[in-house]
């Protein structure tokens, strides 16, 4: 299980981000558990939706509660942010190639929601964690701004798509304006017209992207009080999508 969660490759692509931490010379203290080895709780609390406090101590991934502070330290420390980026670097330069623009759409579920864009493959670009009271169309520009400059091919980073698919829920002329502002072609469902826009044809990219997220269970429902440790989990899935996207074609 160990092996199959956290193999070689994706271990030598998390441990260069990972926090350096000096064990003090007088008084010491316990030591600190393996961070492989706490990466690897992680990932079976993330994939098959444990309760922290139910992690079986025999896998020897540590206690729920040390994988719980690990996974906020790294968090803070941007680990996880490096990594998404990382790879979406390591993909720009393997496929490259124009994209017709990303698709972002929200998850509804109580308590929370995901709002999401992708590139044209469905590669996760950026993953926003709000209210699940949160208009869609309140998060449209903050999804936009929180796609990182993606650098992998020759020449300027890009962070802005050349245009921009989305559903009904998007529709607003102010964001319509701003998106145009920013130099990207919006191409946005209208409310109250017809259906038939052919958007579908093209957005179902970002509803398999969705499904992907929900294969990591602990995704399913949101148990963290805190935002930061469920943003962590959101994502380090989205990076897994990522690595899984260059390993090969999904099952």
């Amino acid at each position: 299980m160990a092996t199959a969660l956290l193999d070689d490759e994706l271990w030598g692509l998390i441990e260069p981000f990972l926090p350096l931490r000096k064990r003090r010379f007088h008084h010491p203290g316990r030591k600190r558990l393996d961070d492989r080895c706490t990466l690897s709780g992680i990932l079976f609390v993330l994939r098959t939706g444990i309760a922290w406090q139910h992690l079986p101590q025999q896998l020897g991934y540590g206690s729920g509660m040390t994988c719980w502070r690990r996974l906020k330290e790294w968090q803070q420390a941007g680990v996880f942010q490096a990594l998404h980026e990382r790879l979406l670097a390591q993909l720009r330069a393997a496929f490259g190639g124009e994209k017709t623009g990303p698709s972002p759409v929200d998850r509804r579920k109580l308590g929370s929601k995901h709002h999401l864009i992708t590139d044209a493959n469905g590669t996760p670009l950026a993953c926003l964690l709000t209210g699940a009271n949160a208009n869609d169309v309140t998060q449209l520009l903050p999804l936009v701004t929180a796609i990182p400059a993606i650098r992998g091919m020759v020449g300027r980073p890009r962070r802005r798509p050349t245009a921009l698919l989305a559903d009904r829920g998007y529709d607003s002329t102010a964001h319509r304006q701003a998106l145009r502002t920013l130099g990207i072609r919006p191409v946005i469902a209208r409310r109250k017209t017809a259906h038939g826009s052919g958007l579908g044809s093209q957005r179902w990219v970002v509803e398999r992207t969705l499904s992907w997220l929900r294969q990591h269970r602990r995704l399913r429902i949101r148990y963290e009080r805190t935002a930061e440790i469920h943003e962590a989990f959101l994502s380090l899935a989205c990076s897994l999508i990522c690595l899984r996207t260059l390993r090969g074609p999904f099952c």
